[in-house]
């Protein structure tokens, strides 16, 4: 059986500007809507959305018929984890709080089966070789999982260049709320972007893919020009919440108050 490649894998390698978004409500009938809106790559959130293994693997199956890839956020970067999200098919993770180049190593091997990294050994029963069908699975997945790791904290971007080397690492993600919160600013103070714009240059200086997630296009487009390449640019949730508030509105009810510049980010 033929596998699906991971075309978003192969963007990062190529420099292509890839457009994504978060999907925040646990629901796969809104996974699915996503799905077909255009973007590039969509976000499982499992750090702080209310999903858990049945509900991501719900949200990875009705994907399969989307050209988005789906990206899984995990709530933390424990071995344990990883190993049951890729097995259930997720072969793209976003791993919050990664603080240094050690911790991205480990990271590395978690993903990766023995001899190269620790990952046990059952995905011919697993749905990521679709149940033993794809019989050469463990030397696909070395090269197609794809691993994200979000930087947001002053003790990271200190050890930014050490962490942009770690090899095996695929694209490393600025985490622009915590990151703001971490530096005592609002994220659109001009030492928050600052700090941000420093990072991204960084992370490019050692050839590896910087992302971000911003609400805000003006802001979503500079970082662009300043090299980041895999952009998130919404979330549902939001992007549902305003269209309602915005419809109630036309008819006097609710409001329509739009998030300002500091707060649209995640």
């Amino acid at each position: 059986m033929v596998h699906k490649p991971n075309r978003f894998k192969a963007g990062l390698k190529q420099g292509q500007i890839q457009i994504g978004l978060w999907l925040s409500t646990g629901e796969p009938y809104l996974a699915d809507v996503a799905g077909h809106a255009g973007f590039d790559w969509l976000v499982i959130d499992g750090e702080h959305g209310p999903n858990d293994l049945k509900s991501i693997l719900a949200q990875l199956q009705v994907l399969e018929s989307s050209d988005a890839e789906a990206v899984v956020r995990l709530p933390v970067g424990e071995k344990w984890m990883i190993k049951q999200m890729l097995d259930i098919g997720a072969r793209t993770l976003l791993i919050p709080m990664v603080n240094s180049a050690e911790e991205a190593e480990e990271l590395v091997r978690s993903v990766r089966y023995p001899p190269k990294g620790d990952r046990g050994m059952g995905a011919m029963t697993a749905r990521a070789s679709q149940f033993g069908a794809i019989s050469n699975y463990v030397d696909i997945a070395e090269s197609e999982i794809c691993l994200l790791i979000q930087v947001e904290t002053k003790r990271a971007l200190a050890d930014i260049e050490r962490i942009s080397r770690v090899k095996g690492i695929d694209g490393i993600f600025i985490g622009p709320a915590d990151l703001a919160a971490d530096m005592g600013g609002a994220f659109d103070s001009e030492i928050v972007l600052s700090a941000i714009g420093n990072a991204i240059k960084k992370i490019r200086m050692a050839n590896r893919p910087a992302g971000i997630l911003t609400f805000d296009e003006k802001l979503n487009k500079n970082f662009i020009d300043q090299g980041a390449t895999f952009v998130a640019v919404g979330a549902d949730v939001a992007e549902l919440s305003r269209a309602l508030r915005t419809l109630s509105a036309r008819y006097g009810r609710g409001g329509a108050a739009d998030l300002t510049t500091s707060q649209a980010t995640y």
